[in-house]
């Protein structure tokens, strides 16, 4: 594989509201992401939910039919989202209505952020930025990066991958 096929890609939620603060939508996101890898769609290198955003680096291996994986994940996650809210705080699902002809909800921004890594160096910045971004006094989420359970810090510095979707980078 080619390193520039490898992308830090961010995706945020709507008008940066904190939809991700819910454990029970974190997991939609995981779920997706499993899916990605285990139908070979995508490789995952590295990713944090944040309570407002997603970062990942990761690389596509093939479309989901005529769709990319990233508009696979979009799509999925948000229908899930939206179900999970009708459900559980249909309150908060008002906060999502849009205007635009093509759905009645939005949840992630257009046009996430894709850009291609280039080197090994800028990709290990790049990890380590995900990594530490739970930690920052800005969010305050722990700690220590290992200890944020959203995020593949704990499988870079002990092994663990609790969702089981991770690629090490030097594979």
């Amino acid at each position: 594989m080619e390193l520039q096929d490898i992308y830090f890609y961010t995706d945020t939620i709507v008008d940066f509201k904190h939809l991700l603060e819910d454990d029970n939508i974190k997991l939609i996101i995981i779920k997706s992401l499993c899916y990605l890898v285990e139908h070979k769609l995508v490789r995952i290198f590295g990713y944090v939910i944040m309570p407002n955003h997603i970062h990942l680096i990761w690389t596509r291996l093939a479309l989901n039919g005529k769709e990319s994986p990233a508009g696979s994940f979009a799509k999925y996650t948000a229908h899930q989202i939206k179900k999970y809210l009708q459900t559980n705080n249909p309150l908060q699902l008002l906060n999502y209505l849009s205007n635009k002809n093509d759905r009645r909800y939005q949840f992630w921004k257009r046009d996430p952020l894709a850009i291609p890594l280039s080197t090994i160096k800028i990709l290990e910045q790049k990890l380590e930025y995900i990594h530490n971004n739970p930690a920052v006094e800005k969010w305050a989420l722990c700690n220590l990066p290992e200890d944020y359970r959203w995020s593949s810090a704990r499988f870079y510095l002990k092994g663990i991958d609790e969702f089981c979707f991770l690629t090490h980078y030097e594979e």
